[in-house]
């Protein structure tokens, strides 16, 4: 089974979330330049926007980096082309199939890496051309699923003859110890990275992250079909006491209009939607990005000898 690193030409098999309205071009080339692979995130930005941002992140970085696609935008298209036109190596993508572009990215080259979350869509993936997938518990911070890491990283690699990378959960390394236990070739992490000196996000959202407790995230959303895992606050409990209420999806839409662009730009701790995976509760000061991602790996040998198996 292909190598991360080598597949990816990078020095540590780690992938930055493509964390929307925070993984610009500029964070990417950091974490590209730390050894990881660096993500521009789409998001909902249009063409122009990615166009930008790939350009400032090779002109920070001779590293290679990526670009997340979220499929449901209605910049989808326009951004599947522009990724060809401006020669990305890799391509990962999230809420929906990439299909109807794989084709073409695959005849330029452009490494492939969806997120799913099954092992039947993990399977289709690689049936379609997918180098590897991404596979996230419901331990991670943003939208998330219902199984947890532990369980559906072995099934979807018991499934497939990709290499699966896992996401939700990971803060230490311990956390890369046990996804690769469990069959995982790499992790990609998002809450950690959020809680680092060069990440673009506002200091109250780091700040917010580093004094969680274990009990500090909850999922909203569930009875929309579109749950996302944030840090309690004024915010998260007055939209759960609405749902729980029988208030309607368009009411509750208007309660978290611009939400996440509050916490991220404005710090916003009552109105914001302060997006954080359950590692929060495990993340205590703010670090670099090349800091935090050489604690994942750097002892991990030593680490490892310290378990006691048998």
């Amino acid at each position: 089974m292909t190598n991360i690193t080598a597949l990816l030409k990078i020095r540590y098999p780690l992938i930055q979330g493509g964390m929307a309205n925070v993984a610009d071009g500029t964070f990417a080339a950091v974490v590209s330049n730390a050894g990881g692979l660096g993500l521009i995130g789409s998001g909902a930005h249009d063409g122009t926007w990615v166009r930008q941002e790939i350009k400032t992140c090779r002109g920070l970085t001779d590293n290679p980096f990526g670009v997340n696609i979220m499929l449901m935008s209605p910049h989808a298209s326009e951004i599947a082309r522009i990724v060809i036109e401006e020669g990305v190596k890799v391509v990962t993508t999230g809420a929906g199939s990439p299909g109807i572009y794989m084709q073409a990215w695959k005849e330029v080259g452009i490494i492939v890496i969806p997120v799913v979350a099954s092992a039947a869509l993990a399977i289709r993936m690689e049936r379609m051309g997918a180098d590897a997938v991404i596979v996230e518990g419901t331990e991670a911070g943003g939208h998330v699923g219902e199984l947890t890491t532990m369980t559906i990283v072995p099934q979807v690699a018991d499934a497939i003859n990709i290499p699966v990378i896992a996401a939700g959960g990971i803060a230490d390394v311990r956390g890369v110890l046990a996804t690769f236990a469990l069959g995982a070739k790499g992790i990609q992490v998002g809450t950690l990275l959020l809680a680092t000196k060069e990440c673009p996000i506002h200091d109250h959202y780091k700040q917010k992250i580093i004094k969680a407790r274990d009990t500090d995230t909850v999922v909203t959303g569930r009875g929309s079909g579109a749950p996302v895992r944030v840090l309690k606050n004024r915010m998260s409990t007055e939209y759960l006491s609405m749902s729980m209420q029988g208030t309607t999806l368009e009411q509750l839409e208007k309660l978290t209009l611009g939400s996440h662009r509050k916490a991220v730009f404005e710090g916003d701790l009552d109105k914001g939607s302060f997006m954080a995976g359950q590692v929060a509760g495990m993340i205590k000061e703010i670090k670099t990005v090349e800091q935090a991602i050489k604690d994942l790996f750097d002892d991990i040998m030593t680490y490892k000898d310290r378990l006691e198996i048998l």
